[in-house]
């Protein structure tokens, strides 16, 4: 297959799978030439992973709505101060995904990428649908756990798009590729707040038996269904890439990380932790992965927490509705950002410098938080306790602005999936490393809500610095972040 010029299509068809031969016979690298070529993308393939990319944060975040009130018809505490705790527990989801995701990589680059992204969608579609026959606090730890361990293979389905994209193309690729985790984040909630407990919500059309024994089966059999769907189409159309390339040839100046330094029989060895723990950019990128979720999971809970808070506590006593008007806009924000700037972006500015300059956002997120509260303080009516309609405005364009920069800073995610691709010691174990990173970051997400949320509830029941004291450890957790990703800039220049 010869590469196709820029004014021809970005797909390519479906029975092309022959390698993009960019080099010219002499051995020489035509630069030139590289850049200025576009590869088209097999349209098939990259559908299919873009419909699998949501399922796992469905599946994650379509209980949230609905769980304190799950754990609440179970019993399983008669304090309702504690239903919290419980409710915590069934985020076995994210240890147990913890637990799976570096081993599902290694597999993929053993077993090959296509059996295990059909095996853990088909388990978390089950695993899912069992979780709406919940009866028992058991059974609802049980079905999450399992569900975490199938959906540890999160790191495998962008690793295939990796090994089927190219420099020419992976700035398009890439950042309409990460529109559809935000929108699987979006999705699920609204799911499970829409369709639980549907013979209470809707009894014109639920009101039947099995929906009042199991009143939170229907959201997960919808996501369920989209799981098994994804599943069939995953089974008929997706295509083996792990043994797709040919093996690098070491005489040839590499396009990414340092492969041009390998033997022969380096470009295909299989590295382990350890020996990948000893690349320090493979380092650099694992920790400044770890502070990227950690910060931006601790975001999206603070900033639900403090728009739900009363204005006197600290907070700006939104209702849900409002709450979730916002999130919703972050939503679209993100899909602007990710399908219209991006690919533009990551053509023209170096993937570490970008990278670093969305996670130098972070502590400012944070920072312009406690601005909203003090302007909501000036802005309430003492005779009917709300606020007046220029405050309500004023306060919806400080809403707006932070989500902005919270949304340009969570572009960091879909850069990391880049730098993954680019400083894997090589193709042979580009699925443990994608698997280790993830597996970083999946410690963190596991971690950082019950830390932020107790975090904030902890210095609002002080009053430490005014209830404030959460923002100056965020800020400075943030700076923390930005130093880990200023490691990746100046780790890559010597590569």
């Amino acid at each position: 297959m010869t590469v196709s010029t820029e004014e021809s299509p970005l797909w390519r068809r479906e029975d092309d799978d022959a390698i993009v031969e960019t080099q010219p016979a002499s051995g020489t690298m035509d630069i030139h030439s590289a850049h200025s070529k576009t590869t088209p993308i097999p349209k098939i393939q990259f559908t299919i992973l873009c419909l699998l990319r949501p399922l796992d944060p469905m599946s994650f975040t379509q209980i949230f709505p609905y769980i304190n009130e799950f754990m609440s018809d179970l019993r399983v505490t008669g304090d309702p101060s504690r239903i919290g705790f419980y409710s915590g527990l069934v985020s076995s989801f994210a240890f147990s995904q913890l637990l799976a995701v570096y081993p599902w990589g290694y597999l993929s680059d053993r077993l090959g990428r296509r059996p295990v992204v059909l095996i853990g969608t088909f388990g978390l579609s089950i695993t899912t649908l069992l979780f709406g026959f919940s009866t028992s606090f058991t059974g609802t730890i049980l079905t999450r756990a399992l569900a975490g361990l199938f959906s540890g293979n999160i790191s495998v389905i962008p690793t295939i798009l990796i090994e089927l994209t190219d420099q020419s193309n992976q700035a398009f690729a890439f950042s309409f590729f990460g529109f559809w985790w935000p929108l699987g984040a979006i999705i699920g909630p609204l799911i499970g707040g829409l369709l639980s407990n549907p013979a209470r919500r809707y009894p014109s059309y639920f009101d039947y038996n099995f929906f009042r024994h199991y009143p939170y089966f229907l959201p997960c059999l919808l996501i369920s269904s989209f799981g098994l769907v994804c599943f069939v189409a995953a089974g008929l159309l997706l295509k083996e890439t792990l043994n797709q390339k040919q093996p690098e040839d070491p005489r040839k100046v590499p396009s990414y990380g340092s492969l041009g330094e390998h033997s022969p029989s380096e470009v295909s060895k299989k590295f382990t932790v350890k020996e990948l723990l000893e690349i320090r950019i493979i380092r650099a990128l694992c920790a400044s992965g770890c502070s990227l979720s950690f910060i931006s999971t601790a975001f999206d809970v603070l900033f639900v927490l403090f728009c739900y808070s009363p204005i006197s506590t600290g907070g700006l006593g939104f209702p849900t509705e409002k709450i979730g008007l916002a999130l919703s806009a972050s939503g679209f924000i993100a899909a602007v950002l990710q399908v219209v700037f991006m690919p533009t972006i990551l053509r023209r500015v170096n993937h570490a410098v970008m990278y670093h300059f969305c996670m130098k956002i972070w502590p400012f997120t944070f920072l312009f938080l406690p601005l909203l509260n003090i302007i909501a303080r000036h802005g309430v009516i003492s005779e009917t306790g709300k606020l007046d309609s220029f405050t309500t405005s004023l306060l919806w364009c400080g809403i707006w602005s932070i989500l902005c920069m919270a949304r340009v800073a969570f572009l960091a995610y879909s850069v990391n999936m880049l730098l993954i691709k680019r400083f894997a010691p090589n193709s042979s174990s580009l699925g443990s490393t994608a698997g280790l990173v993830q597996f970083s970051i999946c410690f963190s997400r596991a971690f950082s809500p019950a830390f932020a949320s107790s975090l904030f509830a902890f210095c609002a029941s002080r009053n430490l610095i005014g209830g404030y004291l959460w923002v100056i450890i965020m800020v400075s957790l943030g700076f923390l972040s930005s130093l880990f990703s200023k490691n990746i800039v100046q780790e890559s220049v010597g590569l």
